[in-house]
């Protein structure tokens, strides 16, 4: 053992509180709910948890337009309670990981409310980025910038006098209103912000679209083709001195306390900027998750995302999915099995028995992979993307502000089966209102009580991955070492005694030599079958 940090290969569980588990039976998951099911979380193997936005929130983006960062949102419970869960997690020998969202406030909070209120040119306004309109009268926005959900970035405020007023930016949902990180006032309030939370024993802070928060204040319009460091408000130069800011505040909280970066980027080199040693201690890898089924872009990924890591002597993260991203069984299941976050959702032909026997391969492929593995919530019981929700249940912003054209992400984000035959599949308690989004009612097979039972399952393959990987590879400085392969499959060593192959092809190749420890399906006699994964104990030469 090398007694590396523990956020270098930590196993952390993502909780989406409206969707985990319903305590009081209101329909909407709390932290009544969570407290409770933190053994289970324990149990799968995890070493932290990680919580999507839980403040007070008007819920047009999910929680992510937050009104208030020292404050839970009461559908969820109490900020008494939280701290409680903190500290009944760190008993569990679970840390805690909270999300910070800096590109913007709701449109609820009292900055916001304050700016309209204070009229052009003040310094409550001068926290945001309100413009005058375009055109005779200001009835153009300030630009053509579009809204990450579609449509456009700009919303227009009546004065405090009744007219027509200035415009302001809004990156995501109108109802999320974009801070202006040039201004002090705001750097020290996020600042005063992260130092909150860890007074109160978080382990870490997520942020939430960390390239974003940068805006060139001329407003240009966005370059066709921008270079690296010209997009006017995607991973501008002058968002690193935020972090290291950032850095500064997470160091002086004590050990072990750490930042973690959602950095959506294509470019390896410039996401590894943000893991500099004074910056960011980690940044969520997107670049396996969106590659095709397919040997050859797989280890090309991998390949890629190690060697940008090792300069800054960083941890590579291991996502398959998360509340943003159509789940794996779905999308392994499909023709094509890239991932773009940028193309509409819509439905599309699946097929989930081979997308469940990929996805299971799959989670073997990142649980060996040196570095973090994060597991979104369900994934670990299989759960495929539910595409038939009905108009008129569907809450993200995204379906509405496309007119139905994309999905949107609801889809995985439907309440957790727990046991039963029936809805709410123990979601909620007896007695208690419709689950905030309708779970299928053939979830029946999928429950956590029904998996608990099988050796099969999905659950059970998750539990023995995590504890296999927990006994060989954790704690370990273990590089990863290539090593010989059938066409079409990949395989890769760890510490000198775990052996992953993943079969790719369309067809049985040679099970590797050695002890199997896990296989993410039946094994044929001396056959690796397709789209399947094994662990084996490497031999001695």
């Amino acid at each position: 053992m090398t007694g590396q940090p523990w956020w270098r290969d930590a196993v952390v569980y993502q909780i989406y509180p409206r969707s985990f588990a319903d305590g009081d039976g209101d329909g909407v998951g709390d932290l009544a709910g969570i407290r409770a099911h933190l053994p289970y979380v324990r149990a799968l193997g995890a070493d932290a948890v990680w919580f999507t936005p839980w403040y007070p929130s008007a819920g047009a983006d999910g929680g992510y337009d937050v009104a208030d960062y020292r404050a839970i949102d009461p559908v969820f419970g109490t900020l008494a309670e939280a701290e409680a869960l903190i500290a009944e997690a760190h008993e569990l020998g679970l840390r805690t990981i909270v999300d910070v969202v800096p590109n913007h406030l709701a449109a609820t909070h009292p900055w916001f409310a304050a700016a309209v209120a204070a009229g052009p040119g003040s310094p409550e306004r001068d926290r945001f980025f309100f413009r005058a309109g375009r055109g005779a009268r200001g009835d153009l926005p300030p630009n053509d910038w579009a809204s990450v959900f579609g449509g456009p970035a700009w919303t227009r405020v009546s004065e405090p006098d009744g007219t027509p007023g200035e415009w302001y930016l809004h990156l995501f949902a109108p109802a999320q209103v974009d801070l202006n990180w040039r201004n002090a006032q705001v750097r020290a309030e996020f600042e005063d912000v992260l130092r909150f939370w860890f007074d109160r024993g978080v382990a870490g802070i997520r942020v939430d679209s960390a390239t974003m928060i940068s805006k060139d204040p001329a407003l240009p319009p966005v370059p066709v083709h921008p270079g690296p460091g010209e997009h006017p408000y995607i991973d501008r130069d002058d968002v690193h001195d935020v972090y290291r800011g950032w850095r500064a505040v997470a160091d002086a909280a004590g050990v072990g306390r750490i930042l973690v970066g959602e950095v959506w980027l294509g470019d390896g080199a410039r996401l590894a900027r943000y893991l500099r040693p004074d910056e960011m201690h980690t940044a969520f890898n997107f670049d396996l998750m969106t590659q095709p089924w397919d040997p050859a872009a797989v280890r090309a990924s991998i390949v890629r995302t190690l060697s940008h890591h090792a300069p800054m002597g960083a941890p590579a993260t291991w996502v398959l999915s998360n509340h943003d991203v159509t789940r794996p069984v779905t999308r392994y299941g499909r023709t094509d099995t890239a991932f773009d976050i940028s193309t509409p959702r819509r439905v599309v032909p699946t097929d989930l028995r081979l997308g469940t026997a990929r996805a299971r391969a799959a989670a073997l492929l990142v649980g060996a992979l040196p570095g973090v593995l994060y597991v979104y919530q369900g994934d670990e019981l299989g759960l495929p993307e539910v595409e038939d929700l009905p108009p008129s249940a569907r809450m993200d912003p995204i379906f509405a502000q496309t007119g139905g054209a994309d999905l949107g992400r609801d889809g995985c984000r439907v309440p957790l089966p727990w046991d039963g035959q029936a809805p709410p599949f123990g979601f909620s308690p007896p007695e208690a209102a419709p689950p905030w989004l309708p779970q299928p009612g053939t979830w029946t097979d999928l429950t956590v009580a029904r998996q608990e039972s099988e050796p099969g399952s999905v659950l059970r393959l998750y539990r023995d991955m995590l504890r296999i990987r927990g006994a060989v590879l954790a704690g370990r400085a273990a590089p990863l070492r290539w090593v010989d392969a059938p066409d079409g499959a990949v395989a890769f060593e760890r510490a000198g005694q775990l052996r992953c192959t993943v079969n790719m092809a369309g067809g049985p190749v040679p099970l590797p030599a050695g002890e199997v420890l896990l296989a993410s399906g039946p094994l044929s006699p001396g056959e690796l079958p397709p789209d399947t994964a094994v662990w084996t104990r490497v031999t001695s030469a």
